[in-house]
């Protein structure tokens, strides 16, 4: 090889000179932008709308995106499942506000721009980012953002939850419980299963109906638990009492349901007399706190499911050793929960950077917390809890909040009457964001059995767990 043909050659630019590259570029694009004065014309508004759109949309992706003028950026991979369409000239600009993950949702709730078709396949944009991008493609797209965001002006915010006092105090947890689960029991009634559980279903075959898998996850932790007829079960955060009614109904137990939510009490208490099963079954509303309040040992076996997200880090020792001290030497809790991936995240560190994730905290569900495994498995041994079996059901909750998007998606117009446009919107968005974080991994679901061995270090269990799936 010549001398000249090797100078002709791009040379490999060193870490530090890589970060002084990218420094200069940032740098000269937020200069650029400040001079960016005139109002843009409807010509460039478009260009820079599709160099935008162009660096920042995933490199493989099953939906198209149409501009406010009818201009479309086609999917790059078939079958096309889903369509975002922009509704004006200002709604690209409104959309790139940070934190991103908050202004796309905000975006979205005030009708900037519509999703048709699949959602849950454009509802993970922000951590889909995989396009290479160079120090000068950077500036310019920042200049393009900057042009946009001028562009669209003040945007108004939808209502979000406004709680009052100390996170996880017992009046800020009741407040929280009651924004979101005191919604409508009819609304939650269009979308979930005739049970009305609210929490990951069970598909062992992968063909069952969101009925049967809700069914199955049922009895998946009553046979966890290994109930026997007259036994004590508390089930911190019954909901509308879906678990409770089945283990009485099936088990013979004696169940003692608690929940914040005046609603779901209303609506569990009408369902247990319906199923004349009120000798069996009492429901109260009772913060996690004060289960011991029954006495020391009460209960033979606990279970809480999709409840201990409510708790916060700060609570988390303090919820088991509520268990603990209510559950009786030798018992069984079965805690089902929703998990925070600990893998590294799938998308660049500076992008992480722009993303906050508090929009579900914001509009879902305020003052939530969702923990690694490990953490949950230290404070529940923390408590004196000793783990005994885990089992992560992560691809059964991407179908079942499949089942709900598409049951909400039937009934939309039933359930824009019942909770209004933006909170239909907001429904929707979240249950498929949530369907692309578990199909994804950045979400877990952890059913833990954890034992309260007695004082020779007795647990009720048998040596193998080949009843649970006979």
């Amino acid at each position: 090889m010549s001398a000249s043909s090797r100078m002709d050659r791009p040379t490999p630019l060193r870490p530090a000179t890589r970060g002084l590259a990218w420094a200069a570029g940032l740098t000269a694009a937020v200069l650029a932008a400040r001079q960016v004065r005139r109002p843009p014309t409807p010509a460039e508004l478009r260009a820079a709308a599709l160099d935008v759109l162009e660096a920042a949309l995933p490199q493989r992706r099953t939906f198209d995106v149409q501009l406010w003028d009818g201009t479309v950026l086609p999917a790059t991979v078939k079958p096309v499942t889903a369509r975002l369409v922009l509704k004006g000239e200002h709604s690209l600009g409104r959309m790139l506000g940070l934190p991103l993950d908050l202004a796309l949702g905000e975006a979205y709730l005030r009708g900037d721009f519509e999703i048709e078709g699949d959602i849950s396949t454009v509802a993970g944009l922000t951590t889909a980012f995989d396009a290479p991008l160079t120090p000068a493609r950077v500036a310019r797209v920042l200049r393009n953002v900057q042009r946009l965001r001028a562009h669209a002006g003040p945007a108004p915010r939808p209502v979000t939850a406004h709680l009052d006092g100390t996170p996880h105090s017992r009046e800020r947890d009741q407040q929280a419980v009651t924004y979101h689960y005191d919604l409508s029991n009819d609304f939650y009634r269009l979308w979930l299963d005739r049970r009305m559980v609210y929490s990951c279903g069970y598909f062992p075959s992968g063909n069952e109906t969101l009925d049967e898998a809700q069914t199955a996850k049922l009895e998946h932790i009553c046979r966890k638990l290994r109930l026997k007829p007259g036994e004590r079960l508390l089930d911190i955060g019954c909901g509308w009492g879906g678990l409770a009614i089945y283990a009485a109904g099936q088990y013979g137990v004696q169940v003692l349901g608690v929940t914040l939510s005046e609603a779901q009490l209303r609506e569990g208490r009408a369902r247990v007399e319906a199923a004349g099963l009120s000798h069996l079954v009492r429901l109260e509303v009772r913060d996690y706190r004060d289960v011991v309040s029954e006495g020391p040992g009460s209960f033979d076996k606990i279970t809480s499911v999709g409840m201990a997200e409510h708790v916060g880090r700060a609570n988390m020792t303090t919820y088991f050793r509520s268990a603990y001290a209510a559950l009786r030497p030798g018992g069984l809790m079965l805690n089902h929960a929703i998990g925070a991936n600990v893998q590294p995240p799938k998308f660049p560190k500076w992008l992480q950077a722009l993303t906050s994730g508090g929009f579900m905290q914001k509009y879902v569900f305020p003052d939530g917390e969702l923990l690694p495994l490990w953490e949950t498995l230290q404070h529940a041994e923390g408590a004196g809890f000793e783990p005994r079996d885990v089992e992560n059901l992560r691809e059964h909750y991407a179908r079942t909040l499949l089942c709900w998007s598409d049951n909400l998606e039937a009934r939309r117009e039933e359930a824009r009457a019942l909770v209004g446009e933006e909170r239909f919107r907001l429904w929707r968005l979240y249950i498929a964001a949530c369907v692309n974080g578990f199909r994804s991994g950045q979400l877990d679901l952890y059913q833990t059995l954890l034992a309260k061995p007695d004082e020779e270090g007795r647990v009720e269990l048998p040596m193998s767990r080949a009843d649970v799936y006979r």
